[in-house]
Formats: structure tokens, C-alpha cells, sequence
């Protein structure tokens, strides 16, 4: 329990968590030819494990999970109820991948009325003192957004500031990025997400985009953003060499530190729910 034990506190949140794992992982071919994406190992443990432990360390214990019907079974044998961890864990049906933000239409049952916690099941966090910091959203009023500084923000929705750093609009995957501040697949919504979903359209490609549910909250000057610092690692794993760094990352800081990192189980124990 050593790695956790300076970044949480025994804590439960009242709000819910969505994980979108879904997706047909083309970029990941052929790797995913017969295997979730979300399946694959990050160094020693399954990527989805890392994603749930992120949930876990804001206080999260009741999880819906978003994949393919052919999916279900692969990710119960592996997760189960949820209840090894001390959570629950219900699984629901994306037919066809048609975009992040239908993750919260096909919830809605789940969400409705509730503050939510919601996360990309491809994306790696880790950092001191981050539990603590996403803990700090279970009463949020609005939407918060959480950036991160990148080389290639073309690949990612950017957000755009102003001269004093204040978010003013957000891009999906722009030919000219107005900053290098990248939009990270976490989110935290109040409990209105339910209504604001309902209202998206679709886009060109026929999806219900998660910018454009962010640019609602914008629009009504409730969505707030947070700089990650360099001392946070968020590690997007949906290319080869993302999940190349994903794991040598893991195992770095792992070996170094006598720690374990994403791993459900000590983050359940140090919580106090097992």
C-alpha cells in the first residue's frame, strides 16, 4: 500500500463514475483484432485497471462501464460486480462507436440526477496528491475539464485562453492549435450532464462529440479547466507508442519506487473498503 499512501484518504463519494471503453481500437490493429483495447496490459496490469483505480482515488465507488455487446463477458470475467474492490460495477451496451459523449446517453438510467466522475478507458493518470484533488469535485456545479501541455496538440481537442488563462473555447483536433494545452479524457459533470446530452447533435463524422458537451457548459459559463502540473503523468495510450510509454512509464516509477501503480486492489485496502 505504499504508493497510495501519501496521495489518498479514506474518503466515499455520493458521486457516480462512467468509464468509456468502448471504441473499435482500429489504430491498434492488429492488436485488436481479437482483444479489447482496454484489455491490454500496461506493464503488469490490464489498461482498464487504471482508469477504475482513478475513479477509486476520488472516492467513487459506484462505476457504470460503456464497451461492445461482444465485450461484456471479457470485462466481467476480469472485473466482475465490482465487488473485490469494494465497488459496484454495471456494465451497459454501446452497439456502434458513435462518439465519447453517447457513453452518457446510454447511462442515463445510471447518471441521472447525479454528479458524475468520467473517464476514457484508454487514459493513464498518476501524480501525487491527485486523489486528493479529484475528491475535491463531489460537490462541483458545473463541469471542470482537466489539460495538459503536449507537443501534438493537433491529435487531441485543445483548449484556447485568453492573455490572463482563462478558457474561452475549446477545438477538436485543430490544423492550428491555438495553444499546446490538450484536452484530457477526464471529466467531472453535475448532476444537469443528463439534459445537455440530450441536446447534442451529431457531428460530420456522425458522432456525439464530448467537445461539443463541454462547449455547452462553456456556453453557459460553467465550465472550469485545470493545467495538470509536470509532476502529474497522463499517458494516452491509443497508439502503439502510447502504450509503449504507458508501460515503460509503469514500470519505471514502479521499480524505483517500491510502488504499485493503477492497481484497484491496494487502492480498495487503503480506502478502507475491503
Amino acid at each position: 500500500m505504499e504508493g497510495y499512501s501519501i496521495d489518498i484518504m479514506l474518503y466515499h463519494s455520493e458521486m457516480r463514475g462512467v468509464i468509456m471503453a468502448g471504441g473499435s481500437g482500429t489504430r491498434l490493429a492488429p492488436l485488436t483484432k481479437s482483444v479489447n483495447k482496454h484489455l491490454l496490459p500496461i506493464f503488469d496490469k490490464p489498461l482498464i485497471f487504471y482508469p477504475l483505480t482513478t475513479l477509486m482515488l476520488a472516492g467513487i465507488r459506484e462505476v457504470a462501464l460503456v464497451t461492445s455487446p461482444q465485450e461484456v463477458a471479457n470485462f466481467t470475467r476480469l472485473l466482475g460486480n465490482g465487488s473485490q474492490f469494494g465497488i459496484q460495477i454495471s456494465y451497459f451496451e454501446q452497439q456502434n462507436p458513435r462518439g465519447i459523449a453517447e457513453g452518457l446517453t446510454l447511462t442515463r438510467s445510471f447518471i441521472e440526477n447525479q454528479k458524475i466522475g468520467f473517464i476514457l478507458g484508454d487514459n493513464v493518470f498518476h501524480g501525487s496528491g491527485l486523489g486528493r484533488q479529484l475528491a475535491g469535485y463531489e460537490n462541483i456545479d458545473g463541469a471542470h475539464i482537466f489539460c495538459y501541455k503536449v507537443r501534438n496538440p493537433r491529435d487531441y481537442g485543445v483548449a484556447e485562453v485568453d492573455h490572463g488563462g482563462k478558457l474561452i473555447n475549446l477545438h477538436e483536433k485543430p490544423d492550428n492549435p491555438p495553444s499546446d494545452l490538450a484536452v484530457t479524457g477526464l471529466y467531472f459533470y453535475d448532476e444537469d450532464v443528463s439534459e445537455y446530452v440530450e441536446k447534442l447533435a451529431p457531428s460530420d463524422r456522425g458522432e456525439l462529440e464530448i467537445t461539443d458537451l463541454n462547449r455547452m457548459y462553456l456556453g453557459q459559463g460553467k465550465l472550469e479547466m485545470t493545467v495538470l502540473s509536470t509532476g502529474t503523468a497522463w499517458l494516452d495510450t491509443g497508439t502503439f507508442s502510447g502504450l509503449h510509454d504507458a508501460s515503460s512509464y509503469i514500470r519505471v516509477v514502479q521499480e524505483r519506487q517500491n510502488s504499485r501503480i493503477g492497481d484497484p486492489f491496494e487502492a480498495a485496502q487503503v480506502q478502507g473498503w475491503v
